[in-house]
């Protein structure tokens, strides 16, 4: 047995059996051994950037990790966005990334690079296999580094000899997993003396703390204490929908998270950091949390966010009917003229029970998470680095994690350009993805921002650099060139008819919704 295929059979024992993928030369003898390890599904990506999206979208929703396969230091390079979208997820993803054989490096061939120091930003754990005898005992450590907790992008570098290689130990089996630790008890204390102190008092909910145990716990306690309750920005995974208790997310704009936080006097992180600005801005300050406020960390990432919710529920004597589940509400069917809120109406009314909303609207798809807050239970992934390109790859993963689940992925037209190769793989795997295409020909958001940073730009070259005309992208004929279906839709009824369609239909599916300018 080589190393390679030592490497397979480690990670299928440890739960590890789908591998998002482009390879290269120094990866083919792992691309052979998969027929050695049929237990190892692998997917072919087009790009790297959408194996690496897509490994984390898959982990967001089966709570393991995937793994994904990249070609020496410039293959990692192209998957690192994704990467470093994940590393913010706290996904578990086992990064396997291939590399010149070992007596090759000093020749300082072509594709020669430091692969660690472009590992290591994005990786909470990193390794380069010495030798085939090593890759087993590796692959292990990697696969427990990527579970934690909390979840981490575990990269372990193979060279092209450790894997055509012998190995004489073979695969290892699955080191322990290991328990997310329990909050201390003095801690819970402390947080529900704030509470009970008559100060006003905010829970900001991350991670862990936004399913549905964490999100019923929290509701509990914000019913028996008046404590604001809010979520962060950008959700892992957020579950919601008709019978979970709501919970507002932090605005994106600075301005509107102060609002949201004025006047709070005790703010609560529950596997969530202390709100920043997403950017600095002349005269603005870049730490939202309010003058004079206390930070209280309840949870840290890693340990048990729904379990100490609890015991802060036994603390303050909450009871059951103190939660407030959000009820079973449907927008009417819309009509008319498509606009941001016609859409989200027409998603609102037609989502089906257990979908699965991978959101990078950006700009125009600001109301859809209000119009959806009351249709059947539903799971929200959203950006969680800021680094735009996740929408179609993760989706992609989402599906193959959760192929009973509809698939909706809400997607702006210009960060999709960045990953649109992904669509090929929903088709070549026959994926339930529906993706609606946001299209106002523009980067709105970073109009927004040429003013929100003072930059004095109105002329015709800057407001050219920030347009996505002449020529105008045509998602229809790019879409049904990979071999995914597809319509332009022109009104709000057309819409709710292309994804009542959809949603029925196997397999992956386009719909192009024109916007007015000025959204994205």
């Amino acid at each position: 047995m080589n190393g390679a295929r030592s490497l397979l059979a480690t990670l299928v024992g440890g739960g590890v059996n789908v591998c998002f993928s482009n390879p290269g030369t120094s990866e083919m003898h792992f691309v052979a051994a998969l027929d050695d390890v049929p237990d190892m599904r692998g997917i072919l990506t087009l790009f790297e950037g959408v194996a690496t999206g897509a490994a984390d979208g898959y982990a967001r929703m089966a709570g393991r990790p995937a793994a994904t396969l990249l070609h020496l230091g410039p293959g990692l390079g192209n998957g690192l966005a994704n990467l470093h979208n994940a590393r913010r997820a706290r996904t578990p993803v086992v990064n396997i990334v291939g590399d010149h054989a070992t007596y090759h490096t000093r020749f300082d061939a072509p594709l020669e690079s430091d692969i660690a120091s472009i590992a290591r930003p994005v990786s909470g754990w990193y390794r380069r296999s010495a030798r085939a005898d090593d890759v087993g005992a590796d692959a292990a450590d990697a696969v427990a580094a990527a579970y934690g907790p909390p979840g981490c992008v575990a990269t372990l570098v193979l060279p092209a000899d450790a894997s055509w290689s012998e190995s004489a130990t073979g695969p290892c089996p699955p080191r322990p997993r290991t328990s997310a630790p329990r909050v201390a008890p003095e801690t819970v204390e402390g947080v529900a003396k704030a509470l009970r102190s008559g100060e006003r008092t905010a829970l900001l909910l991350g991670g862990t703390a936004l399913r549905a145990r964490g999100l019923h716990a929290a509701s509990r306690v914000s019913g028996a204490s008046g404590a604001l309750l809010l979520g962060e920005t950008f959700p892992a995974n957020l579950e919601r929908g008709a019978g979970i208790p709501a919970v507002d997310r932090l605005g994106y704009l600075a301005e509107f998270a102060q609002a949201q936080l004025d006047g709070v006097q005790h703010l609560v992180l529950v596997d969530a950091k202390a709100p920043v600005s997403f950017f600095a801005y002349p005269g603005k300050s870049s730490d939202l949390v309010p003058a004079g406020c206390t930070v209280h960390t309840l949870v840290r990432p890693g340990e048990d966010a729904p379990e100490a919710l609890e015991a802060l529920v036994d603390i303050l004597g909450a009871r059951d009917d103190d939660a407030t589940p959000a009820a079973t509400t449907r927008p009417d069917r819309p009509s008319g003229p498509l606009t941001s809120e016609s859409l989200a109406a027409a998603i609102g009314a037609v989502l089906p029970e257990h979908a699965v909303v991978v959101d990078e609207g950006n700009t125009s798809g600001l109301f859809v998470s209000g119009a959806t807050a009351g249709a059947p239970r539903h799971d929200w992934l959203t950006l969680t680095g800021g680094a735009i390109g996740i929408g179609l790859p993760a989706a992609t993963g989402a599906a193959v994690a959760a192929p009973h689940r509809p698939v909706l992925c809400l997607q702006a037209d210009g960060s999709a350009m960045y990953t649109l190769q992904a669509l090929w793989t929903q088709a070549r795997e026959g994926l339930n993805v529906t993706t609606v295409v946001l299209a106002n020909r523009s980067y709105a958001i970073l109009n927004m921002e040429l003013q929100r940073v003072g930059a004095d730009a109105g002329g015709p070259l800057s407001r050219r650099l920030l347009d996505l005309t002449a020529p105008d992208l045509d998602f229809v004929a790019l879409s049904r060139g990979m071999g995914v279906p597809a319509r332009r839709v022109e009104t709000a009824e057309e819409l709710t008819a292309a994804l009542e369609a959809s949603f029925a239909e196997p397999g992956p599916a386009v719909i192009e919704v024109p916007l007015p300018g000025g959204m994205r």
